[in-house]
C-alpha cells in the first residue's frame, strides 16, 4: 500500500463536509442534542460520519492530499479536526452556497497545489459496512481515469431496495455493462423518484448515486 501511495502524487482526494444537514436535523438533535449537520454525528458507531470518510479515504489517499471543505458557521463542530490537521487543507467556506461552489472551490485549490491531478470527490455522509471493498471500486475507477482522463467517472452502487430518498444512475445498455466492475456511460440520472418509478428503475439495473466522481 505505501508504495502504491507514493507512486501516485497527483491522486487528490476531496471530501465535502459544508452541508447544512437540515433534512435529518430531528434525527441528529435527538443523537447530539443540538443542531449539528449529520457528517458531525456519529449516526452508527462512535466516530461521525465525517471521521469515517476520512478514515476511509485514507486507504487510497495520502492525508497530504486530501482537502476538506467545510462551513465557517459550523466551526465548533470541526474544531478538534482543525487543530488537527493542517489549515492548507481545510478549505472553509464563509457561508454554504451549495455543492457547486464547494467543488469548484477545492479543484480550483488541487488545481494550484498540482496542475496535473487526478481528483476524487467523497460526500462526507456516507456509511458502508465494509470500507475496504468500497475503496477497492475507486481504485478500479482511478484505472479508468488514467486511460481517458478527460472522462469523468462516477460511481454506482447496486440498490438494495426501491429508495426514493435517492439520486438513481440509469446506465446505457452494452455488452459489458453487466459484467463486474464495469464502466458504461449514464442515460440519465433520476432525482428522488416516486415509489412506483423507483421499483421500476431498480428493476431494470439501475444504480443508487454515490455522489463519488473521479476525473482529471
Amino acid at each position: 500500500m505505501l508504495a502504491r501511495l507514493i507512486g501516485m502524487r497527483n491522486q487528490w482526494a476531496i471530501i465535502l463536509a459544508g452541508g447544512d444537514g437540515t433534512r435529518l436535523q430531528s434525527m441528529t438533535r435527538a443523537i447530539t442534542g443540538d443542531n449539528r449537520p449529520k457528517q458531525f454525528v456519529p449516526v452508527i458507531g462512535r466516530s461521525t460520519l465525517l471521521d469515517q470518510t476520512r478514515k476511509r479515504v485514507k486507504l487510497s489517499f495520502d492525508p497530504s492530499r486530501t482537502l476538506i471543505v467545510v462551513t465557517q458557521k459550523h466551526r465548533r463542530f470541526y474544531e478538534p479536526l482543525a487543530n488537527e490537521i493542517s489549515p492548507t487543507l481545510l478549505l472553509e467556506q464563509p457561508v454554504n452556497k451549495g455543492t457547486a461552489p464547494a467543488i469548484l472551490y477545492a479543484l480550483l485549490r488541487v488545481a494550484k497545489k498540482s496542475p496535473k491531478a487526478v481528483v476524487a470527490l467523497f460526500p462526507s455522509d456516507h456509511f458502508f459496512a465494509d470500507d475496504e471493498e468500497f475503496m477497492s471500486h475507486v481504485d478500479t475507477a482511478f484505472d479508468a481515469v488514467r486511460v481517458q482522463p478527460r472522462i469523468v467517472t462516477l460511481l454506482g452502487i447496486t440498490p438494495t431496495g426501491p429508495e426514493r430518498e435517492y439520486g438513481w444512475i440509469e446506465p446505457q445498455r452494452s455488452v459489458i455493462g453487466s459484467a463486474a466492475r464495469s464502466i458504461t456511460r449514464v442515460k440519465k440520472f433520476w432525482e428522488k423518484p416516486s415509489a412506483t418509478l423507483a421499483a421500476s428503475l431498480m428493476e431494470h439495473g439501475c444504480f443508487w448515486n454515490s455522489f463519488v466522481w473521479l476525473g482529471g
